[in-house]
C-alpha cells in the first residue's frame, strides 16, 4: 500500500529546517498568534472572541480539555487555542458555489491544511452518485427536512440496527452527546465509537481495573502542590501548552519536573511565559531530569522503579498498602524479578538515570504522574499504566492532595462524552438508569469501537456512518482500508462546521450537515441557549458562544440529533425530541437522573465556573473495583521488539496542528518550516542507512502477516531522537499503521509503535 501527498499545497514537498524555538516565545509568539487570528477574523472581531475564550462567561476553546482555575488570565488560552477559535469563526465561507466548482476528487486530491483554510460550510450538502448519469457527482444544497429524510430513509432500510455506526468527536457538548447515545440506543444499538477509542481508552481501561474509576485522580490544585511531577509519554508545549503554566507554577512552588520522552521537547526544556514579564524576558527550564526513553520501553522503567522503592527501607506506605490495596504479594514477586540488563536494554537508558529519577520519588510525599498518547498508544499499553498506577500505589498517592493519575486528556469534552455514554460498553447501572428514565429497553450486548467499525464497514457489516463533528477518515488507522471501507457505505454522515478530508471519501449518498461551532449564539424556542462540557479534571462548566452564526441555515448539535430521531423513531418515540432542541435545561434534567454526579444540574452549573464531579479515589480512598480495594496487578514486562536494520516509528503533532487539525506548515519547536513530509531520525541512525540530512526516502512499515505499507516522500531530518527510533506526523503516516495493530484489552491503534524501514528516493 502506498500514500501519495496530496496536490495542492506544492509547497508541502520541500519542508526546511532551522533551529528550534522554545514553547510560548514571547513577544514573537503573542505576535504570531494575532496575525493568524486577524487573518481569519478581522482585528474587531479577534479582540471581541479570544477575549471570551475559557472565561466563566465566555465559551470553552474548541481545542485541548486542559483546566482552568478559579481566577482566569484575561487571556486563557494558548496558541493553538487561538488558532481553534479563528478557523472556527472565520469570515470564510465554503457555499455551495463552492462545491460546484470542487467535485469529490477535487477535493480529495487537496491536504487537510488546505481544506480547512476554506472557511465555515453554509449550508447542508447531499452528494448522490447514484445521481450522476453523466460525469461525477457534487455535492448539491438540501434543505434539512430532505436530509432527515434521506437518514431516516437509509437507516429505516437496514436488517439490523447494528448495520448503523454513530460516531461522536471530542468537540461534542454534554447535552448533544446525551442525545446521540440516547437516539441510538432507542433505535437498537450500542455502535458508539468515538474519538476516545483511539487516545484514553487505554488509560480508561487501566485506571477502572486498578483504581475502579476510568478518570484521572488530580485537580489542578493537585499540580500545584505536587512534590514531584512524572511527565511521561507526553509533550505538554505542543499538545497542551497551557499546561506548562502549571507546571511552571508548581516548580515555583517547590516541586521536581522528570520527563520521561523519546524526543526532547523546548517546551520542557525552557519555557517562556507570555503571560508574565519575567516569561516574556528570561523564561526557565522546566525539566530537572529529561530520560530520553525508547519508544514503549515506559512499562520495563516504571517496573524497575517499582522494584527498587521495595527494596528501600521505609519507602513503601505500609498502612496504605494494607488497608487499601489486594494483590500486593504477586505484584511484589513480578517486580522483584526485574533485571537491570533487560531494563536497559528496553529502555535505552542507563543505571544512573533511572536512579536519579528514584532518588526524586523517594524524597516526594506527592508525586503526580502525568501521559498522553506516548504511553496509551502501544500494545502494552494498559499494562504499563497498571504499572505506573502500582508505583502510586506503592507510595500511598491516590486520595493524597498533591498526588495520584493524570491522563491527560486531548479534545475538549472526549471525557464528557463517555461520561454522558458514548461508549460501545456501557455499564449495567447506566443502561438500568436510561431505561427507567425513558421507558424503554436498551440494547445489552456490547457495540463497535472505531477500529471494529471500520472492520465491520469494510467488510459490509456496517452500511451506515453518522458522525457527529471529528474527522475520522483522517484520525483513524491504515488510511487506504479505512478510506476503502467508507466508501462501502450506503450513507455516510458528517455534522461539521469546516471541511476536511472525511467529505471526500464517502459511501455512496453523502451528507454534510452544518452545525453551530463553540463560538456562535445559540437561539431556540425557549431563548438563548448554553451548552455544558467536562475538562480533563472532572470539572464541568457552561459554554456561551456569543457570535452570530456564520449562516442562517445552520442547526445546533442538540437540535440536529433530536430532529434527526423525530425522523427516524417517529411516533414509536416517547421521548420529547421537540423539547430537548427548544431548552436545553430540559435536557440537562435528564442527565441528572441518569448521569451519577449530576445531580440538581442546572442549579449547579449556574454558579460561575461550574462543578467538580465526585471521584472515589480521591474524594474517599474508596475503590469501587471487583476487589473493593485499589488492585496491583503484574503482567510480563513486554517492549516493542525492532528487526535489525529497521526502526521503530511513533507519529506525532507538529506545533501548528491540533488533532487533525493542521493549522500551518511550521513548527517552530523543532525547526521544521514549510512542510510536513519530515521523518525524525537519530543522526548515527540516519547515517548508518546511507541517509544524509535533507536526503529523501518512503517509509516503509512491516507487519507481522508480511504486508508492507508505504509513504514516500519524506525529508530526513538529523534529529535528537533516541536511538532505534524515529517520529513523523499524522495524519500524513496513519497509512503506516496495520488495523490490527492494537492495545490489548483497549483496542486502541498502536500508532506509536510502528516498525518500518527507510527506502532512499530521489526526491520528494
Amino acid at each position: 500500500m502506498a500514500s501519495k501527498p496530496p496536490a495542492g499545497d506544492p509547497v508541502q514537498d520541500a519542508p526546511q529546517v532551522s533551529a528550534p524555538q522554545h514553547a510560548a516565545a514571547g513577544l514573537p509568539a503573542i505576535g504570531h498568534t494575532l496575525r493568524a487570528a486577524q487573518r481569519q477574523m478581522g482585528v474587531r472581531r479577534t479582540a471581541r472572541t479570544l477575549l471570551k475564550v475559557n472565561q466563566k462567561d465566555g465559551f470553552d476553546c474548541p481545542g485541548c480539555a486542559w483546566p482552568e482555575g478559579d481566577k482566569r488570565h484575561v487571556a486563557e488560552f494558548c496558541e493553538n487555542g487561538a488558532k481553534a477559535v479563528a478557523e472556527e469563526a472565520t469570515l470564510r465561507r465554503v457555499t455551495p458555489t463552492f462545491f460546484a466548482a470542487h467535485p469529490p476528487a477535487d477535493l480529495a486530491s487537496r491536504s487537510g491544511y488546505w481544506l480547512g483554510q476554506q472557511g465555515r460550510i453554509t449550508q447542508p450538502m447531499l452528494l448522490d452518485k447514484g445521481d450522476a448519469a453523466v460525469g461525477e457527482a457534487r455535492y448539491e444544497p438540501v434543505s434539512w427536512e430532505r436530509a432527515f429524510g434521506i437518514i431516516a430513509e437509509e437507516l429505516r432500510a437496514l436488517d439490523s440496527p447494528d448495520e448503523a455506526v454513530f460516531y461522536t468527536s471530542g468537540r461534542t457538548s454534554n447535552e448533544a452527546a446525551f442525545l446521540l447515545q440516547l437516539f441510538a440506543r432507542e433505535f437498537g444499538t450500542n455502535n458508539l465509537p468515538d474519538c476516545s477509542n483511539m487516545c484514553h481508552e487505554s488509560s480508561g481501561s487501566a485506571l477502572t481495573q486498578t483504581l475502579g474509576v476510568g478518570k484521572g485522580s488530580v485537580s489542578l490544585e493537585d499540580l500545584h502542590q505536587a512534590d514531584l511531577i512524572i511527565v511521561a509519554g507526553q509533550n505538554p508545549g505542543t499538545n497542551h501548552p497551557r499546561m506548562l503554566s502549571a507546571l511552571e507554577r508548581a516548580k515555583a512552588a517547590g516541586a521536581k519536573i522528570v520527563s520521561v520522552n523519546p524526543l526532547p521537547e523546548a517546551g520542557l526544556e525552557r519555557f517562556k511565559n507570555p503571560q508574565t514579564a519575567r516569561g516574556l524576558v528570561k523564561g526557565a527550564a522546566l525539566n530537572d531530569l529529561f530520560l530520553q526513553i525508547r519508544i514503549g520501553g515506559d512499562q520495563a522503567l516504571f517496573r524497575m522503579l517499582n522494584k527498587l522503592v521495595l527494596e528501600t527501607p521505609g519507602a513503601v506506605d505500609e498502612a496504605f498498602v494494607q488497608e487499601h490495596t489486594h494483590g500486593f504479594e504477586a505484584f511484589a514477586a513480578a517486580a522483584g524479578a526485574a533485571d537491570w540488563a533487560e531494563t536497559l536494554a528496553a529502555t535505552g537508558l542507563d543505571r544512573s538515570g533511572i536512579e536519579r529519577a528514584l532518588e526524586m520519588i523517594l524524597a516526594s510525599r506527592r508525586t503526580v504522574v502525568c501521559w498522553a498518547m506516548g504511553l496509551t498508544q502501544h500494545k502494552h499499553a494498559v499494562a504499563t499504566i497498571r504499572e505506573v498506577v502500582n508505583l502510586l500505589l506503592l507510595r500511598g498517592a491516590i486520595g493524597r492532595p498533591g498526588a495520584g493519575v493524570c491522563p491527560v486528556r486531548g479534545h475538549s469534552n472526549v471525557q464528557g462524552d463517555r461520561t454522558m455514554g458514548i461508549f460501545e460498553r456501557p455499564a449495567p447501572a447506566f443502561l438500568d438508569a436510561l431505561e427507567k428514565e425513558f421507558g424503554f429497553a436498551p440494547p445489552r450486548h456490547h457495540g463497535l469501537d472505531v477500529v471494529r467499525s471500520i472492520r465491520a464497514l469494510r467488510d459490509g457489516e456496517a452500511k451506515v456512518f453518522f458522525a457527529m463533528g471529528g474527522n475520522f477518515v483522517a484520525a483513524t488507522p491504515d488510511t487506504e482500508v479505512t478510506e476503502a471501507a467508507m466508501r462501502r457505505a450506503r450513507l455516510t454522515v458528517q455534522v461539521s462546521t469546516k471541511l476536511n478530508r472525511s467529505h471526500a471519501v464517502t459511501g455512496a449518498r453523502a451528507l454534510i450537515l452544518p452545525t453551530l461551532g463553540r463560538t456562535d449564539k445559540d437561539v431556540q424556542a425557549a431563548g438563548r441557549q448554553f451548552v455544558t462540557v467536562e475538562d480533563s479534571m472532572g470539572m464541568v462548566h457552561a459554554s456561551r458562544g456569543n457570535l452570530t452564526p456564520a449562516s442562517p441555515h445552520l442547526l445546533s448539535e442538540p437540535a440536529i440529533v433530536a430532529r434527526m430521531a423525530r425522523a427516524v423513531l417517529g411516533k414509536s418515540s416517547a421521548t420529547p425530541w421537540e423539547e430537548f432542541e427548544n431548552d436545553y435545561a430540559v435536557i440537562r434534567d435528564r442527565i441528572s437522573r441518569v448521569v451519577p454526579g449530576f445531580e440538581d444540574f442546572n442549579a449547579r452549573i449556574a454558579r460561575p465556573g461550574g462543578f467538580t464531579l465526585p471521584h472515589a479515589p480521591r474524594d474517599e480512598r474508596r475503590f469501587p473495583t471487583t476487589t473493593g480495594k485499589a488492585n496491583f496487578t503484574a503482567a510480563p514486562v513486554e517492549c516493542p521488539q525492532v528487526p535489525e536494520g529497521r526502526l521503530l516509528l511513533q507519529t506525532l503533532r507538529s506545533h501548528d496542528q491540533y488533532n487533525t487539525t493542521v493549522y500551518g506548515l511550521d513548527d517552530r519547536y523543532r525547526g521544521i518550516r514549510s512542510g510536513r513530509r519530515v521523518v525524525l531520525v537519530h543522526p548515527e541512525d540516519a547515517r548508518e542507512r546511507g541517509l544524509a540530512d535533507g536526503a529523501y526516502a518512503d517509509l516503509v512499515s512491516e507487519w507481522r502477516d508480511g504486508t508492507e505499507r508505504r509513504a514516500p516522500g519524506f525529508r530526513v531530518v538529523h534529529y535528537p531522537t533516541a536511538r532505534g527510533c524515529a517520529a513523523a506526523y499524522y495524519p500524513e503516516t496513519n497509512v503506516l499503521v496495520p488495523l490490527d495493530s492494537t492495545a490489548d484489552t483497549s483496542n486502541t491503534p498502536a500508532s506509536k509503535s510502528v516498525v518500518i524501514r527507510l527506502e532512499q528516493s530521489a526526491s520528494a
